[in-house]
């Protein structure tokens, strides 16, 4: 029989919407050993936060997010706040006795993803988990694991970007170009997805930043309150590449800046037996390259990864070629943290606060590698 998680939450913008849905959906579509219950949000601006509990069915509000610390009924503290707010927050409440599922990246800066990890290696039974949502789309997972039952041979070669068009001159100095609350641009934003997904896929780590470019394009922006313009202290596009330590070798885009591209995160990856490759914006697609096939017929496969039986989490949702979604990948997730913290095995490896820190570093050393123009060790960035 399932028993309730009670739920609090931090943060009532978009990411407050996509995780409030969420845990709302996981228990209609996954069979849970645990069920969510949404018990208190609490996020700065009251005027928007009672309709926003009302509308996504949380019990309680509060403008004071130390309350959620305080409430010894919530077990699990979901945190969907600016960057630069994470660790503050994380730690008290793992300090509380919360378990943590932090949004992405873990941290705006090292030091504080540094000490993040170090609070939740104090823990004594409380869980974190980091919300890289991308892994649970059912063509990623799937990707996984071919790459892990040798499908494609030894990885040679990754090739990621991730490319999105919304930041252009017109965008106001928003906190996510302010490097005190967001720490980098699309950096961290964009970048820290395809490497959480490369290193997920490939079960392999980044042994050295080779090279890196980080340019702000749009230097100054309009301010929030209208009194004229304001620095952008973030980067607009980071270009890197990289060395595994299984030998491969990769390269990682982002740009908020790439006209016509809405959403585009891409991964392909070469191996010596075939290859693969993925593109979010039509995310239920996985394309897949056997080069042990005939060479009269040889050629991309097309695989729609939504026949329950056969690919990750499509089981629980529509029937083949009925199509998922951005918000699939949240819902998935949460039923993957109800099911660890009943006592169960996820679908897919769920990433904690030490698997986060993995990908915050390969973050710094990118950054690193681009100020001092040479290459960098990841030996050098602890």
């Amino acid at each position: 029989m399932s028993t309730p998680l009670s739920i609090g939450l931090i943060g009532q913008k978009f990411m407050g919407r996509a995780h409030s849905n969420a845990w709302n959906q996981a228990p209609h579509f996954f069979d849970l050993p645990r069920v969510p219950r949404l018990e208190l949000v609490s996020a700065r601006n009251l005027r928007e936060l009672k309709p926003f509990a009302e509308r996504w069915g949380w019990a309680r509000f509060s403008a004071e997010w130390r309350d959620i610390a305080e409430d010894e009924t919530i077990e699990l503290v979901d945190i969907g706040t600016p960057n630069d707010l994470h660790a503050e927050q994380a730690i008290a409440m793992l300090e509380a006795g919360k378990h943590v599922a932090c949004e992405k990246p873990l941290a705006g800066t090292l030091e504080d993803a540094r000490a993040m990890r170090a609070a939740a290696k104090k823990c004594k039974g409380q869980k974190t988990f980091v919300w890289f949502n991308y892994r649970r789309c059912p063509a990623v997972a799937l990707a996984q694991q071919l790459v892990a039952d040798g499908k494609i041979g030894e990885v040679q070669h990754v090739r990621a970007s991730y490319l999105q068009d919304w930041a252009g001159p017109d965008v106001p100095l928003l906190w996510r170009f302010q490097k005190k609350h967001a720490g980098s641009g699309a950096h961290g934003d964009l970048n820290a997805h395809i490497v959480d997904m490369a290193r997920f896929i490939t079960g392999d780590e980044i042994k050295e930043i080779n090279g890196a470019i980080a340019k702000t394009f749009v230097k100054e922006r309009k301010r929030l309150d209208g009194k004229g313009k304001g620095r952008s202290t973030v980067d607009d596009a980071v270009l890197f590449l990289t060395t595994f330590k299984g030998g491969a070798i990769g390269s990682f885009e982002a740009s908020r800046v790439a006209q016509g591209h809405q959403n585009r995160n891409t991964i392909e990856l070469n191996g010596t037996k075939g290859s693969l490759k993925f593109d979010f914006e039509d995310m239920n697609l996985l394309w897949y390259y056997d080069g042990g096939d005939d060479p009269k017929t040889r050629g991309w496969q097309r695989i729609m990864c939504t026949a329950g039986e056969h690919h990750p989490y499509a089981g629980n949702w529509w029937p083949d070629a009925h199509v998922l979604g951005y918000e699939h990948g949240f819902v998935n997730m949460a039923a993957d943290i109800c099911k660890v913290l009943g006592g169960e095995q996820p679908v897919a490896a769920l990433p904690d606060f030490e698997d986060a820190y993995q990908t915050q570093r390969v973050l710094e050393a990118a950054l690193l590698a681009a100020k001092e123009r040479c290459a960098i060790p990841m030996s050098q960035v602890k």
